[in-house]
């Protein structure tokens, strides 16, 4: 391990290449991020192992050069399973904690990737840029508006790099779409289309408290699997509370736990805010808007099933921009299948993706990245991602998805530049948004103006108190990180 460095030298070659002197002057020493050379082994922690906790398994563990020191989840019974993946994967068996603020304390870890439900990455990330700690967080970077804003001020604070899980990002086929589009291959893009038609089951109804022995529950996943109950054994190596954390207090359910909480207001923000800020980031990075829209207005409902499920299966918002140019994003969530969309007619196919509208054609891209477009009046095909001359890989970003966008974090980690980040936090901060913004309107029922320079809704006191909600202490994101 390199020698601590002194507070001139992280001036000259801090992480961020931002800031200054007077700002670094009141961050304490401890909160500094180490200088990473070439060949350093950067240590890290995953937070969060049980669903997509699995994929920053699989990649961070093979990586050269980079160790995971800790495994962090509040859920002692996933510990083992992880484990055997770690050591089959990379040969070592990595240390386990259930409480993240310890891994926080260890000076020798460089960076975190953080997989834990919605409502905990905000505060985890936040922590962590605190005690001077990278961070890999997935997607929507936070719970509600408010903490967006946070993560980013925390970010450049405390000089650490943050990344969200926008992997399209660092996806070849997807950079190379963005930038057909934004050559003006199509024309001018007026118009662009986030789809999810992803049906999944009723999640059901159970009551609060332990299952019971040899009971089975219903994950509410395209697969339509069930699990074992979490009994009174199971739950007796679960810390809870924490899991709970920001959130109110509430006693324990099965709905309210693993997976399922993507569809309780408290701790998800449904499939809009699951699947959805993929397609929203891609639509906004589209029609290359850096600016928040000024109409919001989204509309649906829970149809079909009874369960406890809190937000709608299927939702349609807009957004319109100050120059008249619309963003939309649909969800289907139920097992019905009419066949494609209603424009344009060919492109049937998407079901999860994006498609643009342009002056001279429009083009359909897949939840992979893979385009095509169609050109003039009769919807010619024109080129698409397969082509030869289609490739756009300015940053080698190898292997594209889920590998390149963990790879782009720890060479941005080396390389020592925030700008080496396909999605630093405040990319990802606006492209989450919008899906919170969506759902405000949503909840509330009626149309939002939103003024983008004050970062608040134009005289609506009740959407903006919606930017935020009451912390349960001591699981708070401070006003002042």
């Amino acid at each position: 391990m390199p020698k601590s460095i002194s507070r001139r030298k992280f001036l000259a070659t801090g992480a961020a290449g931002i800031a200054g002197g007077a700002l670094l002057s009141s961050i304490p020493a401890s909160s500094y991020a180490r200088i990473l050379g070439a060949n350093d082994t950067i240590n890290m922690a995953v937070i969060g192992i049980r669903g997509r906790g699995g994929s920053h398994i699989e990649n961070f563990s093979v990586m050269k050069n980079v160790k995971l020191k800790y495994l962090v989840d509040v859920d002692a019974n996933l510990f083992e399973r992880r484990l055997k993946q770690v050591e089959e994967k990379a040969g070592y068996r990595p240390g386990t904690e259930m409480d993240m603020r310890k891994v926080f304390e260890d000076k020798d870890i460089d960076a975190v990737s953080i997989a834990t439900t919605n409502h905990w990455h905000a505060l985890s990330t936040v922590w962590a840029a605190q005690a001077g700690k990278h961070v890999y967080v997935e997607k929507p970077a936070s719970h509600n508006m408010f903490e967006g804003q946070k993560m980013v001020e925390a970010a450049r604070k405390y000089n650490v790099l943050v990344q969200v899980g926008f992997q399209n990002r660092s996806r070849n086929t997807t950079r190379a779409g963005i930038k057909f589009l934004h050559d003006g291959k199509l024309g001018d893009i007026y118009w662009a289309r986030g789809l999810c038609f992803k049906p999944r089951a009723s999640i059901g109804k159970y009551p609060d408290g332990p299952m019971k022995e040899g009971e089975k529950f219903r994950l509410n996943l395209e697969t339509d699997n069930y699990e074992p109950a979490y009994t009174k054994a199971y739950l007796s190596k679960v810390n809870y509370d924490m899991w709970l954390g920001p959130a109110p207090k509430r006693p324990f359910n099965r709905n309210r736990f693993h997976y399922n909480w993507h569809w309780i207001w408290d701790y998800g923000n449904g499939d809009t805010g699951n699947q959805g800020p993929h397609q929203f980031d891609i639509a906004r990075w589209g029609l290359n808007k850096d600016e928040y829209p000024v109409k919001i207005s989204s509309k649906g409902g829970y149809f079909v099933y009874e369960s406890a499920q809190e937000t709608p299966n299927t939702q349609t918002s807009l957004f319109e921009y100050s120059d008249g140019k619309i963003l939309e994003f649909g969800t289907r969530g139920v097992y019905t299948n009419p066949e494609g969309i209603d424009i344009p007619q060919k492109a049937q196919s998407v079901k999860i993706g994006n498609i643009f509208l342009g002056s001279e054609g429009w083009m359909q891209m897949d939840s992979g990245g893979n385009w095509q477009t169609f050109l003039g009046r009769k919807s010619e095909p024109g080129p698409t991602s397969g082509d030869k001359d289609s490739s756009y890989d300015p940053m080698d970003l190898s292997g594209g998805g889920d590998e390149g966008h963990f790879g782009n974090f720890i060479m941005a980690l080396r390389n020592g530049k925030m700008s080496d980040l396909t999605c630093d936090i405040a990319v990802g901060h606006m492209s989450s948004d919008l899906p919170l913004m969506a759902n405000i309107s949503y909840r509330l029922g009626r149309e939002l103006t939103f003024d983008g320079k004050k970062y608040e809704f134009v005289r609506d006191a009740e959407a903006n108190a919606m930017k935020t909600r009451d912390y349960r202490v001591p699981y708070v994101v401070p006003k002042y990180v």
